[in-house]
């Protein structure tokens, strides 16, 4: 059931809670390190000290935050707040799978992780045929292709091409 400054409320509470406390904790771990990534230079103004402006933007934020969760009309967390941040989340989960491919690049080489990876993703998506999948390989085989030979993009062997015989090693280094 809603209270009269809930409904008073302009825009949506769900996530609210949630955003502003991450924020506010957010912000202040940033102020906390603005000592070891920021100087303060001796014989400088002080509006041109670099230490400065970065000290009031995050100023700003741990202040601003603070504020917003103060007006809120109210403060404890709600199962519908849990979903809404849940929700939130799920881009995140992209992100994972980007790392996760960037990591075993170097490891396992361009050619047969991308080629594992688009399949992978289309399958993450909800496409479930073989044909798509095995489109999703061949995209993959394009992309390579495309990246080694026509944009000439550097991109580091793999780890796993060291195994590799010498003439065979030095043609996956060179295009895969």
């Amino acid at each position: 059931m809603s209270t009269p400054e809930e409904r008073r409320w302009v825009g949506r509470l769900q996530g609210q809670v949630i955003f502003a406390i991450a924020f506010v904790v957010f912000s202040l771990l940033l102020l906390s390190q603005i000592g070891d990534q920021t100087k303060w230079v001796k014989r400088t103004a002080f509006f041109a000290q670099p230490r400065f402006w970065p000290a009031v933007g995050l100023g700003g934020m741990v202040v601003f935050g603070a504020l917003h969760f103060w007006r809120l009309p109210r403060r404890r967390v709600r199962r519908t707040d849990v979903i809404e941040a849940r929700i939130w989340a799920q881009p995140l989960e992209y992100a994972l799978w980007f790392m996760a491919y960037v990591l075993m690049v170097p490891v396992i080489g361009y050619l047969p992780v991308t080629m594992a990876f688009v399949p992978a993703m289309v399958w993450r998506m909800g496409y479930r045929s073989k044909k798509l999948l095995w489109a999703g390989a061949a995209f993959g085989a394009i992309v390579v292709v495309v990246f080694k030979a026509f944009l000439q993009v550097k991109i580091p062997g793999a780890m796993l091409y060291e195994y590799l015989p010498g003439a065979l090693r030095s043609f996956f280094i060179l295009n895969f």
